[in-house]
């Protein structure tokens, strides 16, 4: 089965309702003005529940097929932005300074609300879908807190899918894999202190900039010597601070990065090396090093027959061809990790073809995938509770 018809009529006006979230990104849980619009239409569909508030400000749409079935499917969106100033130049471009919506969140919210209204209009499935809209994906852990709510048992869900859409995979075409899809997502930040001074008298001073330059360099050779080669591991530092004027060595610097993995074991590892050089270069140097690993995101992994199920699904909409079942892991994070974590599902990824990247400031979700994103969702719902 292709797009289905009647989608494809709507995907229009869907595409409207995309547009005018993106012209009004909001960030992490303040995602108010977009909860109250998707709560709204939820409620107009005839949703036999709405509940707002869940995770803060996430939002949760019950809808209850034709006939009866103990099965209950949740389907996931995210709602937030990025803090970034949009520079694409669209008619429909945020009118937040500061704010855009640089990962198609408005995409995936959009193409849940149009599977939510097909699904109220047609019920053709016996069970229960829950469709959940969630806020602060972006480096929040929205999707935690909606479970600290308690999403699934509140709603009995059984089983949960997300999906996310990706730029460089042409339109119409769907890529997920069995078991790790995407990385463990932990912080780091590296608190230095050495000697301040005057920059002509170094010698009288410990150089919080040198040790700082220093810990960057060493931690690098934690994944090219440390970590087994067949494994995969990411660490990056991305903000070095020091100092505030050019006759000074300062007596405090500050780095902060993150670290990635695909396995307990290597995340384990990589905790303990990263602590271990930091302090022992900053010793070395006569200078201190204080640092926090903060473990955010896990590992994003998909259930075997999820995602089978999942796949299946895909290559109804779009065709075998346009289904990859073996595509690498990304070594980016997702909050929807938690989710896999309390239920068992698969995430997936979607096409949106020959666009920026994610988190660039000319990023626009592409609306000609949302009758590939919609239909998903829909058949997902069908297949899983027949009527």
């Amino acid at each position: 089965m292709p797009v289905l018809n009647r989608i494809a009529d709507q995907a229009g006006e869907v595409a409207e309702w995309r547009r005018h979230l993106h012209q009004y990104p909001e960030l992490l849980y303040e995602v108010h003005e977009t909860a109250k619009t998707v709560a709204g239409k939820l409620k107009a569909f005839g949703c036999d529940e709405v509940v707002t508030g869940i995770g803060r400000t996430g939002v949760v749409g019950v809808i209850k097929g034709s006939k009866p079935g103990n099965k209950v499917i949740g389907m996931r969106a995210d709602m937030d932005a990025l803090p970034l100033d949009e520079i694409t130049g669209l008619p429909y471009a945020s009118k937040v300074p500061g704010k855009m919506h640089a990962c198609g969140h408005d995409g995936h919210t959009a193409m849940l609300l149009g599977a939510a209204r097909h699904l109220c209009e047609t019920r053709n499935f016996a069970g229960t879908a829950i469709v959940i809209f969630q806020p602060a994906e972006e480096g929040g852990a929205g999707a935690k807190a909606m479970l600290d709510d308690g999403l699934m048992t509140r709603f009995n869900i059984g089983e949960v899918y997300g999906m996310h859409n990706m730029p460089g995979l042409p339109i119409g075409k769907f890529a997920m894999r069995q078991g790790p899809i995407m990385a463990a997502a932990d912080r780091l930040t590296i608190e230095i202190e050495g000697v301040g001074g005057h920059a002509a008298r170094p010698h009288f001073a410990v150089d919080t900039v040198l040790v700082g330059a220093q810990i960057v360099n060493a931690l690098q050779s934690i994944v090219s010597r440390n970590v087994d080669p067949l494994e995969s591991a990411v660490v990056s530092i991305t903000l070095f601070q020091a100092g505030h004027t050019d006759n000074v060595i300062p007596q405090t610097a500050l780095l902060r990065g993150t670290a990635r993995s695909l396995r307990a074991p290597v995340r384990d590892l990589l905790e303990k090396r990263i602590v271990e050089v930091a302090e022992g270069v900053a010793r070395l140097h006569g200078a201190k090093a204080n640092v926090k690993y903060s473990r955010d995101y896990p590992v994003v992994v998909n259930d075997e027959r999820a995602t089978d199920f999942a796949a299946s699904i895909a290559r109804e909409i779009t065709g075998e061809p346009n289904v990859d079942t073996r595509t690498p892991p990304v070594m980016g994070g997702e909050d929807f990790a938690f989710m896999l974590e309390a239920r068992p599902g698969a995430f997936i990824f979607m096409g949106n073809g020959d666009s920026a990247n994610l988190h660039h400031p000319a990023y626009d979700f592409n609306d000609s995938a949302i009758p590939y994103g919609t239909s998903y969702w829909v058949r997902l719902v069908e297949s899983a509770m027949p009527a």
